[in-house]
């Protein structure tokens, strides 16, 4: 399948990019990921793997077009959920600090 990348073309296929990644050890991710076999790797690592281009030649987006194009899960770079804030208020703080009153 012809990808543009960069501005330039590639001709990239799904057993094509499986045997470039081979044996690559993926980064730590800190946004948007590829799966790739059974593994998790960095949009950006993927299209500087595959191109052989500087990693400021191209964006996120357009590597993550050409993969999701050729079959490969992505994911996009999201927070996980905050857990729910117990809202306490000062009064009920303060009475468990101080604990339960004792028995006289």
């Amino acid at each position: 399948m012809r990808c543009v990348i960069a501005r330039f073309p590639f001709d990239l296929t799904k057993s094509s990019v499986l045997e470039t990644m081979k044996g690559v050890k993926p980064e730590p991710i800190t946004g948007q990921s590829v799966i790739i076999g059974r593994r998790h790797y960095p949009v950006m690592q993927v299209g500087a793997v595959i191109t052989r281009q500087d990693r400021r030649d191209f964006s996120a987006g357009e590597v993550l077009r050409a993969m999701a194009q050729l079959g490969f899960t992505c994911r996009s770079a999201t927070a996980p959920a905050a857990p729910p804030a117990n809202h306490v208020s000062p009064l009920q703080r303060a009475s468990a600090l101080l604990g339960a009153p004792m028995p006289v």
